[in-house]
């Protein structure tokens, strides 16, 4: 991916603001799962006036223009994610951290076969909890 956060904002036909730079230059190069809070809280720093209704908007344009993925997390959770490779997801359920998970690491029946759709996208999201190791 392109690392000028303008570059690939023009290029997807994307009206340069300075808020909404400031939200590309956090979310776009993150290997984290940030919500909106997230980014909210990040942005905050450079731009103390920026409201939480301005960082979703801007979160939500990234997804139409095919910038992020929205992932639904949880009930009313929602984090984003610039990575658009195929891959699935595991939540830390003592954390709630999000992490990637290589589309190989797991096997997919055949989607093709879900009868009456033409499946666009598919993606597992796991939930578990670290090991505990014992001596």
């Amino acid at each position: 991916m392109n690392h000028d956060p303008s570059a690939v904002l023009r290029h997807r036909g994307i009206r340069l603001s300075a808020h909404r730079l400031a939200v590309a230059r956090f979310v776009l190069y993150t290997r984290s799962h940030p919500s909106v809070d997230n980014v909210w809280n990040a942005v905050q720093k450079d731009f103390p006036m920026i409201s939480q209704a301005t960082v979703y908007n801007t979160l939500n344009l990234f997804v139409d223009a095919g910038l992020l993925q929205r992932i639904l997390v949880g009930e009313r959770r929602v984090v984003y994610d610039p990575d658009l490779t195929p891959h699935h997801h595991l939540i830390d359920e003592d954390t709630g951290v999000v992490h990637d998970i290589p589309w190989q690491a797991f096997e997919i029946p055949s989607i093709e076969s879900v009868e009456g759709f033409e499946v666009t996208n598919c993606q597992v999201v796991m939930r578990g909890r670290k090991k505990k190791v014992t001596p």
